[in-house]
């Protein structure tokens, strides 16, 4: 915080504006993602005009951080090797992903009972993946809606019969954790299906969907739109 003295205005400072250090620190960041090989300290320091002693506090706080990587110089000759700097981390560790999304799903289902919020946001999500309507091209609502759907990693054919319209999903992305957490991932599920309908103006309701009804099956129902009955004129008011 700065301090006013007798005689001094408060000096202005602009929280978006790095401190110094911080964009020493950039620059020779910058160096490295512009070096086509590692680099000793004293190549670093000559291109960012910095202090040896600079350039190698802000090369190591890099490497701490992840943002570069130090090397010893293979040399030939006898003597103490160089110390080499280059952009990029280490080698990844393992992830478990699978384990992060089922803490997910749990967290959910914990503060979600009802599986309203889960249904609204899988519902925004399929605006959100059904929104760039170009680039689903052409074809009729649904063609589109099934080219949401397989871009996500579903696998989906339609059926009509006496009894109504069906969704039947052969694959799903989400297997693995939809066998664990139905009530999260499928409520999730069925937001995104109307969602992506709705933001296709898709001819049909999905108005459920059905978990595992069959083996290696789950079936979402649809309502057609398109052959609802007419809603029932209007009488004209009655002329007093």
């Amino acid at each position: 915080m700065a301090i006013a003295r007798p005689g001094h205005p408060v000096p202005h400072t602009d929280p978006t504006t790095p401190s110094p250090p911080r964009r020493r620190r950039a620059e020779v960041l910058a160096c490295l993602k512009a070096s086509a090989s590692p680099v000793p300290v004293a190549e670093v320091a000559q291109r960012t005009g910095l202090h040896v002693n600079t350039a190698r506090f802000h090369l190591d706080r890099l490497v701490e951080d992840g943002l570069a990587q130090r090397e010893s110089e293979q040399a030939e000759a006898p003597g103490r090797p160089r110390i080499l700097y280059s952009h990029g981390a280490a080698e990844p560790g393992p992830r478990s992903y699978r384990l992060l999304t089922d803490m997910l799903a749990g967290l959910v289902a914990a503060l979600d009972p009802d599986g309203s919020a889960a249904a609204s946001a899988g519902r925004t999500w399929g605006h959100r993946l059904a929104a760039d309507q170009e680039a689903l091209g052409g074809g009729t609502a649904l063609a589109r809606l099934d080219t949401v759907l397989e871009q996500v990693g579903f696998a989906q054919t339609r059926h009509h019969d006496a009894g109504g319209s069906e969704m039947r999903i052969h694959h799903c992305p989400f297997i693995e954790v939809a066998e664990q957490r139905p009530d999260v991932v499928c409520t999730l599920h069925l937001g995104l299906l109307r969602g992506v309908a709705e933001e296709l103006a898709a001819p049909v309701d999905v108005t459920g969907l059905h978990p595992f009804a069959r083996p290696g099956l789950c079936v979402a129902s649809l309502r057609d739109t398109a052959t609802r009955d007419p809603a029932p004129p209007t009488p004209p008011a009655a002329v007093p």
